[in-house]
């Protein structure tokens, strides 16, 4: 097992994100939306540790031992690693032999910090949970990170920050786990990215290695259906290009409508009002 002290850039990655320790004995302390620091003092063990969204995190003192089925892992002070979301995880926080304490840095990957232009399937995912460190990532956790932090700061920048991360750990095996969105939302991106197209169901479940029907028993578990999903996509697209000032008619055409009165009726089944423009 490798020495954070004699590894420079783990040093580098631990300087930089001191300002995230935690001052006090707390075992949870937050720092912004999704974003927040555990700490124990104790050896302790989780048994079936399932997360409801995907983790990238540090451990900034101590080690950690992830069991997934019978793979094991073992990350020391300075790592930085993914945990996926809905698998069943055992894990073991030991603190670190000469401070006393475990402590890391934790950031949900929740979807909607997941640009559009990025791809969200067909990564290879890795054996392991460690992602490699550079000197890039690590200036990128810690902006991004600082940006999470600052809460009151611009949305734009924060998701830009989120961004540039999410673009360094795009081809990374180990970090797959973070874009693998749930069904629902990604025939939601498909949708909004293509509004115009004549989606099928048959077509779509292809290109996502199901059969239709499995797709649509997938989308009746999460209390969706397709034709429900493609519509409010529409009409949400719609919606913003009615504001922007496109006229109803050209906007009908551009999400797929090709008769005015059935974009209405769409229209207001969605939101509840007829749709204005020229």
């Amino acid at each position: 097992m490798r020495d954070f002290y004699g590894d420079p850039l783990r040093l580098e990655l631990l300087s930089q994100l001191s300002g995230f320790r935690q001052a006090g004995g707390q075992a949870v302390s937050p720092h912004g939306a999704g974003l927040f620091t555990y700490c124990t003092v104790n050896r302790e063990r989780f048994r079936q540790l399932r997360l409801d969204h995907p983790v990238l995190a540090v451990v900034l003192s101590g080690s950690k031992e992830i069991w997934q089925g019978d793979r094991q892992e073992r990350l020391t002070t300075g790592a930085v690693f993914v945990l996926p979301a809905g698998v069943d995880l055992d894990i073991v926080n030991d603190p670190d032999g000469r401070s006393g304490v475990y402590e890391a840095m934790i950031l949900e990957i929740t979807p909607d910090r997941l640009p559009d232009d990025l791809p969200a399937v067909g990564r290879r995912q890795g054996a392991g949970h460690t992602v490699p460190l550079s000197a890039a990532l690590i200036e990128a956790l810690r902006h991004a990170a600082t940006e999470v932090a600052c809460g009151a700061g611009s949305g734009h920048v924060r998701q830009a920050r989120m961004t540039e991360l999410l673009a360094l750990l795009a081809e990374e095996p180990a970090a797959a786990p973070l874009f693998a969105l749930p069904l629902e939302e990604r025939l939601r991106r498909m949708f909004r990215a293509r509004p115009d197209r004549d989606w099928r169901c048959a077509e779509v479940a292809r290109s996502l290695g199901l059969s239709d029907a499995t797709l649509r028993r997938k989308l009746r578990g999460q209390g969706a259906g397709f034709s429900d999903l493609l519509r409010t996509e529409r009409m949400g697209v719609a919606r913003d290009l009615l504001e922007g000032g496109m006229a109803s008619g050209a906007v009908a055409l551009s999400v797929g409508y090709a008769s005015r009165a059935h974009f209405a009726r769409s229209y207001r089944a969605v939101h509840g009002c007829n749709p204005s423009g020229g």
